[in-house]
């Protein structure tokens, strides 16, 4: 029977250490963020984490997409192992997850269709007829087909936000990563990013993010892991909320 997990983590330690040091020097002369790390995530789950600005989060995050390796403990994410993960075989790691940034990191020399069209060039597709349609159907999900000639520039914060959740759907990732998505948008923006998340787990795909954002959580609610003092923990939702 197929594992409904797409995100494992067991006793798992990060680190942050120099580019240029060993596994070995990281541990021993790096500064450990966050220890004793379990979480399963399955397909179709929302899981918020929160927290404090330089709690963790997006160290996690940073681990779970391989910018971060992980030295200590299990990890496993979309059936790649990440403490095996050699550094050739990252790319295809990517595209099994999507990761929507809180800077969105867009191309701003090219419109939104050429912003998609990039990627998907770059990740293998080959079909122009295929490409297209792809585009398309992305677009459709987050309400921006009537935007695919514009530029990022043209576009509101919420609207490039949503261009890069298309972004991040290209390769129909089994979890999306967000760090902090809603944190530059106002409230009513940042409600319509939240519904497209409801919506992307309802297809199946995990969804983990991180906030800071209470209203959020409160408005929709799901699982919430706690990073606190270097560690995590589950809460409940009105402990938070109180």
């Amino acid at each position: 029977m197929e594992s409904k997990k797409v995100i494992s983590l067991k006793n798992v330690a990060i680190y942050h250490g120099g580019d240029n040091q060993s596994a070995r020097q990281i541990i021993k002369e790096g500064e450990m963020v966050l220890s004793d790390v379990n979480l399963e995530v399955e397909r179709g789950e929302f899981v918020y984490l929160i927290g404090r600005v330089g709690s963790g989060k997006s160290s996690l995050l940073k681990t779970l997409y391989a910018e971060v390796p992980l030295l200590v403990g299990e990890g496993a994410i979309a059936g790649f192992n990440l403490r095996r993960l050699k550094r050739k075989d990252i790319p295809y790691l990517r595209r099994r997850i999507g990761i929507v940034f809180q800077d969105y990191q867009l191309l701003n020399d090219r419109n939104v269709f050429m912003n998609l069209y990039y990627v998907l060039k770059a990740t293998g597709w080959k079909k122009e007829s295929e490409i297209r349609e792809r585009i398309d159907e992305v677009l459709h999900r987050v309400h921006l087909e009537a935007k695919s000639y514009k530029m990022p520039f043209e576009l509101s914060g919420g609207e490039q936000q949503r261009l890069v959740i298309a972004r991040a759907l290209l390769n129909d990732p089994e979890v999306l990563l967000a760090d902090e998505p809603t944190g530059n948008l106002d409230p009513v923006t940042a409600d319509g990013i939240m519904a497209i998340f409801r919506e992307i787990t309802e297809k199946g795909c995990a969804v983990v993010m991180s906030t800071h954002n209470t209203s959020l959580i409160e408005n929709y609610p799901a699982r919430a892991i706690l990073f606190q003092k270097g560690h995590t923990s589950e809460v409940d939702l009105k402990q938070i909320l109180a």
